[in-house]
């Protein structure tokens, strides 16, 4: 034992740093970065019933006075009506599913008004709308379809996610 304190070893320890090269290493050091979220190209809102009628009747309603004023085509609106179809049952909430492609062919209709034909007062307006959603029922169908196919297709996969959760939490 060597006088005055306890025994050294001669095998190099760890050379102890001041304290401010000790902060400043804790600040050099690079923070852990989040894990990156993935980004969507697409707006994902989810509307409630109600809101889902209200966008499609009121698009449908916008595109019926563009139709008229721009072009005086039952076709083009017909053809426009199949993305709101789309969007409208992509949009809407789970829980409201259903909903959509009961409003689609209702927005259909409110559209069609400043698109239809006039033939002169009320009854002549009347008989156009008649006539325009007999001569474009096959779109009208078909949006209908779509928004339909779609809601199924996202129930399944509520239904089997619910049933996934059920399966890992008993």
């Amino acid at each position: 034992m060597a006088p005055g304190g306890p025994a050294r070893s001669t095998r190099p320890g760890p050379q102890r740093r001041p304290r401010s090269e000790q902060a400043a290493a804790a600040v050099r050091r690079p923070l852990p970065t989040p894990a990156p979220q993935p980004v969507s190209r697409f707006p994902n809102p989810r509307l409630t019933g109600l809101g889902s009628g209200l966008f499609c009747g009121a698009v449908m309603l916008l595109l019926g006075y563009l139709d008229s004023l721009l072009f005086d085509s039952l076709a083009l609106y017909s053809v426009l009506f199949l993305p709101v179809c789309a969007l409208t049952a992509l949009w809407v909430r789970d829980g409201d599913l259903l909903t959509a492609p009961v409003v689609v062919p209702i927005a259909f209709a409110v559209g069609l008004l400043p698109v239809a034909a006039d033939g002169g007062g009320i009854s002549g307006h009347l008989m156009g709308l008649v006539t325009g959603l007999a001569t474009e029922a096959g779109w009208l169908y078909g949006g209908t379809l779509i928004a339909g196919l779609l809601v199924i297709a996202r129930r399944v996969r509520l239904v089997a996610r619910r049933a996934a959760a059920r399966r890992r939490q008993g």
